[in-house]
């Protein structure tokens, strides 16, 4: 399949402007296992509709009912919930065996067990209470659509919906487009699934679509190990790799069946009678240690690498989904440490291809490379690109980390805008976050570790996550930034370098880098000072004390251009400025910019949290200084061998390490 075919019209379902709004009424059929955990995911995100929690029988659905009561107790104790949602999120719930009360239903998802025949029965009667435009799903982690729906009259309104465990806060989902849905179905489902809080991911109608493929073959092939490694021990060793290992997860009877399924397709996925066998796995709790030979931990690592990289390449090939979405989703919804591909590139392809041979050797017939290795791993990982009115709209996907930047992510962002600046029929670009909360919450702080000390270091990263925002000042097509959510540290210097900005009305902006012993690294002790040097008073409190910038403080210093209350009148905006630059886009002048001094005060703080003299001795030399500099250039040249400077600061490694144990710091005097 083509994206297209997967992604009618965007692969950011943010950027979906759907033909129904959120179903005033929804019903989640299935009250056993994950059924419960999906309907309170709707809960949670659309407390104010109307859902039935249904099954045949009453015991499921009065567990499901204190299984609401025990997730919102909780949330309320963690302070994920105040106490006067809770009521909203619990009512308007109804607990029924009665199918009847499906008829005004917008939405149907049945959640129902792995079993063909149950799942064709049970929908043909929903089919017969709903109306026509009702849209149904099945929840099944690998059944294919065909033979599920297309016993129904109306099958273009159905679709499969993958959910992860567990499925009330974990971002993962699948939609499945098959021949037979309507284009619009699908792109509806992928948008209310991001409405709903998902990162949903869309996926060809073969048997365990993009994610289980991984999930279900590596659990099967465990077993095929256990004449020479203990469940234990095979457990650990994965968890070098995953959150957890398979057998504490496992479900035997799913797994056997999805791979008797999945073996119609090759025979090497036949799996182990053992699965059959036994109810309960003996295991560990995560991150209990086991002691493993070293060479049967080399043994393990290469069967599972071999296993999930064989499918990884299969996938690929096949046009399962995205190569991008399944690095993703191995991480959101598997509980991948790194992206599968993330894997492969960084063991190298040579590694890999030694790991394909070994695990091809004891494991013939499974999928191998048809192309090199190389060719596999090179996709953008981090950026989606979708197109609109001939303008580019790249978004920052990494939801799991606040959209952060790390410098792969800048090499991306700046791979498409050189793709594009050549291409014709470009007109311009907008940079965006993926979801209402982000548009980028700066740079992965693990990455400054490495420089500790380290002059050249420490300039080499500061000048080499510039590079995008270096291209960006000299393109002759606008960049637009579209802030969807908060922008903090590397997020708001990747901002303030667009052409333009545009702004949904809840974001700010803020460069927090002084309370972790940092330098906004990127220009930002330069560039806002050379684009709005009115407003340089805010500027130092932003560096030097952290201070927010509101949105209604950026329009009134003539920052952010136009704002927006929803996501599509916040792209539309960006759209409308893109135009509005075509053959004028704004440049940062050279020459020296008069601006208070930078002065740096006898007990600085945040707030009531300490800041370092030292840090902000350093900062304030460079504000000062670049801003009697005599171009640009030269401004930020300043900056950069700053950051080196900053890097070499006993502050710079107290603060950061503070960071990261989750302590205060403890800044010289």
């Amino acid at each position: 399949m083509t994206t297209k075919d997967l992604y009618p019209s965007f692969q950011n379902p943010y950027l979906i402007q759907p033909t129904r709004s959120v179903p005033e009424e929804m019903a989640v059929l299935g009250a056993g296992n994950i059924g419960p955990d999906i309907a309170y995911s709707f809960r949670l995100a659309f407390p104010d509709k109307k859902l039935y929690m249904v099954d045949v029988v009453e015991e499921p659905l009065e567990r499901a009912k204190k299984r609401f009561e025990g997730y919102a107790q909780k949330g309320v104790e963690r302070k994920k919930l105040r106490p006067e949602q809770v009521e909203g999120i619990l009512g308007n719930v109804e607990y029924t065996t009665d199918y009847n009360k499906l008829k005004n239903c917008d939405l149907v998802i049945e959640a129902a067990t792995e079993d063909l025949e149950i799942k064709k029965k049970i929908l043909s009667l929903v089919e017969s209470i709903v109306r026509e435009d009702a849209i149904i799903t099945s929840n099944t982690s690998g059944i294919l659509a065909d033979q599920i729906f297309s016993h129904l009259k109306h099958p273009e309104r159905t679709a499969n919906t993958h959910f992860f465990e567990p499925a009330w806060r974990s971002m993962g989902v699948e939609v499945i487009a098959w021949e037979k849905s309507d284009k619009e179905v699908i792109d509806y489902l992928l948008w209310l699934m991001a409405q709903n809080g998902k990162t949903p991911l869309s996926a060809a109608n073969v048997f365990s679509f993009l994610l289980n493929r991984l999930f279900e073959s590596w659990g099967s092939e465990t077993t095929f190990m256990l004449d020479k490694a203990s469940s234990k021990e095979i457990d650990f060793i994965s968890e070098e790799f995953l959150g957890m290992g398979p057998f504490g997860i496992m479900t035997n009877p799913l797994t056997y069946a999805s791979q008797t399924r999945r073996s119609a397709e090759n025979p090497a996925y036949k799996p182990n009678k053992l699965l059959l066998s036994v109810d309960k796995w003996t295991y560990n709790k995560p991150r209990t240690k086991v002691d493993v030979d070293p060479e049967l931990a080399e043994w393990i690592r290469m069967r599972f690498l071999g296993c999930v990289f064989s499918q990884a390449f299969y996938i690929a090939d096949k046009s399962i989904g995205t190569s991008s979405d399944l690095n993703f989703g191995s991480m959101v919804a598997l509980g991948y440490k790194k992206g599968i591909f993330d894997l492969m590139k960084g063991f190298g392809a040579k590694k890999v291809a030694d790991i394909m041979k070994k695990f091809l050797a004891e494991r013939p017939g499974f999928p191998e490379p048809t192309k090199p290795i190389e060719e596999y791993v090179d996709f953008p990982r981090d950026v989606l690109v979708d197109e609109k009115d001939g303008v580019k709209i790249l978004t920052i996907r990494r939801p799991q980390a606040a959209n952060a930047l790390s410098d792969h992510t800048c090499n991306e962002i700046l791979a498409e805008l050189k793709k594009g600046e050549s291409d014709k029929s470009v007109k311009g670009f907008v940079i965006t976050g993926y979801g209402p909360k982000a548009f980028c919450a700066g740079a992965d702080i693990g990455g400054f570790i490495a420089t500790f000390g380290d002059h050249e270091k420490g300039q080499a990263l500061s000048r080499g996550n510039s590079k995008v925002l270096e291209y960006i000042d000299q393109m002759n097509k606008p960049v637009v930034a579209a802030l969807n959510g908060l922008a903090m540290g590397g997020g708001t210097e990747l901002a303030i370098r667009c052409h333009s900005l545009v702004a949904m009305e809840k974001a700010f902006m803020q460069l927090p880098e002084i309370t972790l012993g940092m330098i906004p690294g990127m220009g930002g002790v330069v560039i806002p000072y050379r684009k709005w040097p009115k407003a340089a008073e805010k500027f130092h409190a932003m560096i030097g004390k952290s201070e927010r910038l509101t949105i209604k403080e950026a329009v009134e210093i003539g920052m952010v251009k136009k704002t927006a209350k929803t996501f599509p009148e916040l792209i539309d905006a960006a759209i409308a400025e893109v135009n509005s630059l075509q053959g004028n886009i704004p440049r940062i002048a050279d020459g020296a910019v008069g601006i208070p001094e930078f002065v740096v005060p006898d007990d600085p703080k945040a707030g009531d949290l300490p800041l370092s003299k030292e840090i902000l001795g350093i900062i304030g030399g460079i504000i000062n200084k670049s801003a009697k500099a005599g171009t640009l250039a030269e401004a930020l040249e300043i900056a950069y061998v700053g950051a080196g400077d900053i890097s070499c600061a006993a502050d710079c490694k107290e603060g950061v390490m503070a960071f990261m144990e989750k302590r205060k710091p403890e800044f010289s005097k």
